[in-house]
């Protein structure tokens, strides 16, 4: 491989999404290359703004350029930039990505990283393109955010022109899901698509009910319907969960993630007491937290955000061997076989019960299903569209659908 900027839309925390084993997988397979994690940039104008001035400071002095904690390899660094101006100003976004610029600079001449791989998983890096002297640049795109609600017309546009440039220039561009692919194929010089994957053995022992009780799941009644992922009302059917909390008086809904949730939808959701909301749970708790399942339910709304989306959870849930019940959206539906597909709240509710009483052997045949769909194999992938974007004498190629992602 080679030394990689990777450039993120989060920070290394205890959520784990696409980007931490994509550089994960990168810096274990190639202990002598450096992995520099760029995650959020701290927005010290805003934090001001709000009278955080403790966590503002914080945020400046932060120690910059230290290894994840508990990760095993020392060759991946951690980085936050700072935002100092508003960029709803157009010369303080200006200012703001020109002081990112060296600060990334800085960062990669301390490292003694040269001409490194560019990972760009965010559309407003587009900026960074030719900045680095990179050897080349990979666009990974994990959501439609041309799609997502902005605060102004201003900013939609600006969201898709940016979107748009770094398709275009990239020399590879990744996507999640079949619609990314079917949006960025007249636009990509190089197109593939390769979906999320999942960590098999750690979920393995999920259904086996070996695990302790999570402390968070000691006092949860059962049946315990799970949702593991972000907790938020552009994602999530309120109504539905409020429908299946009816449904099961005596039931745990156990809504496991990060709590986004705006007030309205936060105060439907409380009326409901055997609805539990539990925040960020680390991810090497993730396990023995659903090892307190009975069900693991997707009550996603279908969108073209959603629709965008490769989850996360549901090659969890294959691994993991629990009944699953899902609205029909993009993943799911691919695995009618092994997934309980419900479009709307009557529906959803009986398929619970349906999923409460199915056979242990379609558990196996989850297990079984999610071998093929692991992180190593999505490295893999990665790698050889990395090597063919790179190579000497790459040509300009159509887009492709990878093997692995008939799903």
């Amino acid at each position: 491989m080679r030394d990689i900027v990777f450039v993120a839309m989060e920070d290394w925390d205890e959520v784990w999404r696409r980007n931490q084993p994509v550089a994960a997988g990168f810096a274990r397979r190639s202990p002598e290359h450096k992995v520099l994690f760029v995650g959020l940039s701290i927005d010290f104008s805003h934090l001001i703004r709000k009278g955080r001035f403790k966590q503002a400071l914080k945020g400046i002095f932060r120690r910059q350029l230290a290894s994840p904690p508990g990760f095993e390899f020392d060759n991946i660094r951690l980085l936050n930039t700072v935002k100092w101006l508003p960029n709803t100003l157009s010369w303080g976004r200006a200012f703001n990505r020109w002081l990112e610029r060296i600060h990334i600079r800085r960062a990669c001449r301390r490292l003694g990283m040269k001409r490194p791989l560019l990972w760009i998983n965010p559309y407003y890096a587009m900026h960074m393109l030719g900045q680095l002297g990179e050897e080349g640049v990979i666009y990974d795109v994990g959501d439609d955010w041309t799609s997502f609600p902005q605060p102004s017309e201003w900013l939609r546009k600006l969201v898709i022109a940016e979107d748009e440039e770094l398709t275009r220039r990239a020399d590879a561009v990744i996507v999640v899901s079949k619609r990314l692919f079917e949006m960025k194929q007249h636009q990509a010089r190089r197109l593939h698509h390769i979906p999320n994957g999942v960590y098999v053995e750690r979920y393995a022992v999920v259904c086996n009910r070996t695990l302790p009780a999570h402390p968070l799941a000691r006092k949860w009644n059962r049946p315990v319907l799970g949702y593991t992922g972000s907790v938020h009302q552009d994602r999530l059917n309120i109504d539905m969960i409020v429908a299946v909390a009816k449904a099961y008086p005596q039931a745990t809904i156990a809504l496991v993630g990060p709590n986004m949730l705006e007030p309205a939808a936060a105060e439907s959701l409380a009326a409901c007491k055997n609805i539990v909301l539990t925040g960020s749970v680390d991810f090497s708790e993730m396990p023995q937290i659903m090892s307190s399942f009975d069900v693991c339910i997707v009550p996603h709304l279908v969108n073209n955000f959603t629709e965008s989306l490769s989850p996360l959870k549901l090659y969890e849930y294959l691994a993991s061997g629990l009944p699953t019940v899902s609205t029909p959206v993009s993943g799911f539906r691919n695995f009618p076989h092994l997934v309980h597909l419900a479009a709307d709240n009557e529906s959803f509710v009986n398929a619970i019960g349906v999923a409460l009483s199915e056979p242990p052997s379609v558990r196996r045949q989850r297990q079984a299903a999610a071998t093929e769909h692991s992180w190593d194999a999505r490295l893999d992938e990665i790698e050889s569209v990395v090597a063919s974007a790179l190579a000497p004498s790459a040509a300009v190629t159509g887009p492709r659908m990878e093997t692995a992602n008939a799903v």
